[in-house]
């Protein structure tokens, strides 16, 4: 009851801060208050990590690192969105009242302030969300999940992307709606469908529908590899976790090269940067199938020293497991093709780029994932980095 209480008052103190914040100058002034009042809270009520999380906003708006809109944005977005999880409910009916609080709060500070930053404040609701189910069962997250949002915001407000409003109305639910069939046919969760959603928004925003496809046939062919003699790989204890259903890290370790060169060429325009996110794709597809696929290709010899090892040990390959790498990330090469993307000697690029990010993966699974120094998504990451700087680099001396 007592959190009721707190979370109330500071959602009333929020809205008042956002009334007099454009007005209230100079800015540490109002960082100041916003300090006072939390301590105040945290006297009276037990809002510690609220507190942290309200003091942090506070200075880094005080000191001027934050905009008043991003700054009042997530406060109104976290004090409505702790509304919605007073009951601790895991659940999808509330993530989603939590994603239309925060889309709540987003509309009512642009409409009091005169702003139009819509894309600014869908990808802070993204991030929100994406925190909170990843956070959740953390107590003290709640300082990370506030500096994330405002992050966020604020670079999505600095990057001065104009985007067409129609584009990320679509965008936003083309993403969702992908996510959250992927979640309904448990080939991902609930961390994977938010992870999901953000990649799928970000890819149409920044690059458009035909970039979103390629990245739709690595997910399609990637689940169907996943579900390749999926009984037998449990059998012998190297199948995907949770049934084949794939979370956040996976998404993320499997996507954010390719996000990011999808961000790069929607601002700068430069064919680089399409070699990079199908080169990235493909070795996630690559890959994929290497893993899943190959895993069922008998006795796998360890890349670094050609000995026979375990099935599943990690940086063992097969001849089976590289060929369909070759496959994996030729198919990707090849929708990007036939989707217009990236010409016919990109496609050469490309597929190299899979296979060898492929390998890179196998290793570092050889060496530092087997040490203990990364994990599966760690290992996954370094591939898809290395995949899209090998076809940037091939890329490049084709050129000269």
């Amino acid at each position: 009851m007592q959190r009721q209480r707190g979370l109330g008052f500071a959602s009333a103190f929020v809205g008042g801060a956002i009334l007099i914040g454009p007005y209230m100058k100079p800015t540490w002034l109002m960082g100041l208050v916003v300090i006072f009042f939390a301590l105040l809270l945290w006297r009276f009520f037990d809002t510690r990590y609220l507190t942290y999380t309200m003091c942090v906003l506070a200075a880094l708006y005080g000191i001027g690192l934050l905009p008043f809109f991003v700054f009042s944005t997530t406060l109104a977005m976290l004090v409505l969105g702790e509304l919605v999880f007073q009951t601790g409910a895991d659940d999808l009916n509330t993530y989603l009242y939590y994603v239309i609080s925060t889309a709540w709060a987003g509309v009512l500070v642009m409409a009091y302030l005169h702003e139009t930053a819509i894309l600014t404040v869908i990808f802070g609701i993204i991030a929100a969300v994406l925190l909170k189910v990843i956070l959740l069962k953390y107590e003290d997250s709640l300082v990370i999940e506030g500096v994330g949002i405002a992050m966020t915001m604020w670079l999505i407000q600095e990057l001065n992307y104009q985007a067409d409003l129609q584009m990320v109305v679509a965008a936003v639910i083309v993403g969702f709606t992908f996510a959250y069939f992927a979640f309904r046919s448990k080939t991902a969760d609930l961390s994977g469908l938010f992870s999901s959603a953000l990649v799928g928004i970000v890819l149409l925003v920044f690059a458009g529908p035909r970039w979103f496809l390629i990245m739709l046939v690595f997910f399609i062919v990637g689940s169907a590899a996943t579900k390749y003699k999926f009984e037998y790989k449990k059998r012998i204890g190297v199948e995907q976790g949770q049934s084949g259903a794939r979370g956040y890290r996976n998404v993320f370790a499997n996507g954010i090269v390719a996000t990011a060169a999808a961000v790069l060429f929607g601002v700068f325009q430069q064919p680089i940067f399409i070699v990079m996110y199908v080169g990235s794709v493909a070795t996630a597809a690559a890959d994929t199938l290497a893993s899943e696929i190959g895993v069922t290709g008998g006795i796998p010899y360890m890349i670094t020293t050609l000995k026979k090892v375990p099935i599943g040990t990690n940086g063992g390959v097969t001849l089976v497991g590289e060929s369909v790498a070759m496959i994996g990330g030729l198919i990707v090469s090849l929708a990007a093709f036939f989707l217009g993307v990236i010409t016919l000697p990109m496609v050469l690029v490309c597929t190299l780029a899979g296979f060898v990010g492929t390998n890179i993966d196998s290793l570092v699974g050889a060496t530092l994932e087997n040490r203990g120094f990364l994990g599966n998504a760690g290992t996954n990451l370094l591939a898809t980095i290395g995949g899209g700087l090998f076809s940037m680099a091939l890329f490049i001396l084709m050129k000269l």
